[in-house]
């Protein structure tokens, strides 16, 4: 993999994971617009290790949350850090259960089909219309809810649909608190990345070449440093009800990728 298309996959994972654009459509499109060529043998090695890297950067960016959360756990009360917790794994659920039992059927939809990645990057568009012109209020997630999100995350698995989008867009339209909403929507993704990554690990499926080395370092550190921007961002633009603007972006990206896939 060349230097420079390293760079460019790495930082389009790093924005999109956070920005409610989709970081699978994304790459998608970044695939068939640099060549089947930009993406050999160690895609799964260097997909795994763009996920690795905006995880740590969502970790740098919430540390004070996680601190904060692993302090009451280790209390073993069942207080409100308890209970995000719990939120948390029931939120997985979802997307554990369709990642073990359609996995196969889910990676034929990430063969280059840009005609699916557009429709569901408008689909993006239209729930961050609706979550935008959602009123704010100081509620928190319940258990409900988390489960909720957790399925708006596993219907995300499907390129183009954003997983943030959907999830905070989600949360919004349940009524909850918008910052509280954005936080949930980051940290939630922690875990699913992790246990994704130990499965690929345990599962002997990852193909790494020492020469393929200096690539796979540069995209993680362009991940990880666009990650940290982009989480930062979207909290700031969450707050002061700016989704609409990646809403037409969806649009934009969307409407050109259909039409690219009839050329």
């Amino acid at each position: 993999m060349e230097i420079l298309d390293a760079v460019i996959l790495g930082i389009i994972q790093g924005l999109t994971e956070f920005l409610p654009v989709s970081s699978s459509g994304h790459l998608e499109l970044g695939k068939a617009i640099l060549g089947d060529n930009s993406v050999p043998k160690e895609s799964l090695m260097f997909t795994v290790v763009l996920h690795f890297a905006t995880a740590l950067s969502t970790m740098v960016v919430f540390r004070k949350d996680i601190l904060l959360i692993l302090k009451g756990i280790l209390k073993f009360e069942w207080n409100e850090d308890l209970q995000f917790v719990s939120k948390i794994a029931l939120s997985m659920l979802p997307a554990v259960i369709i990642g073990v039992f359609f996995e196969e059927q889910l990676e034929q939809l990430f063969g280059g089909n840009i005609m699916l990645v557009g429709c569901m990057l408008i689909v993006t568009a239209v729930l961050l219309f609706l979550a935008d012109k959602a009123k704010d209020t100081q509620k928190k997630v319940s258990f409900s809810n988390a489960f909720i999100i957790g399925i708006s995350q596993a219907i995300a698995m499907l390129p183009g649909i954003s997983r943030s989008g959907a999830t905070i867009s989600t949360s919004v339209l349940l009524g909850n608190d918008k910052t509280k909403a954005a936080r949930f929507s980051f940290l939630m993704v922690v875990p699913l990345i992790f246990g994704k990554i130990a499965k690929d690990v345990l599962g002997g499926e990852l193909t790494y070449d020492a020469s393929n080395f200096t690539s796979l370092s540069i995209g993680f550190i362009a991940a990880f440093v666009a990650g940290l921007f982009a989480c930062t961002w979207m909290i700031s633009l969450v707050k002061k009800s700016k989704l609409s603007y990646f809403a037409i972006y969806c649009v934009i990206v969307g409407i050109t990728a259909i039409i690219w896939s009839f050329l």
